[in-house]
């Protein structure tokens, strides 16, 4: 299991950070994707704007941008039409074999 796996267990949101680039290393791996130098975790912010956004029967679906580069798809608990580009909260994230991200309008 990846360090990027446990801490969703935990309900906490991650990524690794490459020490000598500082870019975030996206998907989440232990060595920088662009310069190959060594990476710290570190907490991602909980708010984000919505990129994309469908629903089926009652459950929205959407795509959510964190920090301008991390995008993750997940479901978002709503009871209005979500604006493109609205901000939005990762209320919870989880793993039990696949990642599970929850948003919610701010």
């Amino acid at each position: 299991m990846t360090k990027f796996e446990e801490q969703l267990k935990e309900g906490e949101f991650v990524c690794s950070e490459c020490q000598k680039c500082k870019k975030l290393v996206w998907p989440p791996n232990d060595y920088c994707n662009r310069c190959f130098g060594e990476v710290k975790w570190r907490p991602i912010s909980r708010i984000g704007k919505l990129v994309e956004f469908s629903k089926k029967d009652e459950t929205v679906f959407c795509i959510a941008e964190f920090e301008n580069e991390i995008r993750v798809m997940g479901s978002l608990e709503c009871n209005v039409v979500p604006v493109i580009s609205q901000a939005l909260k990762l209320v919870k994230c989880s793993y039990n074999g696949h990642e599970k991200f929850v948003f919610q309008l701010k």
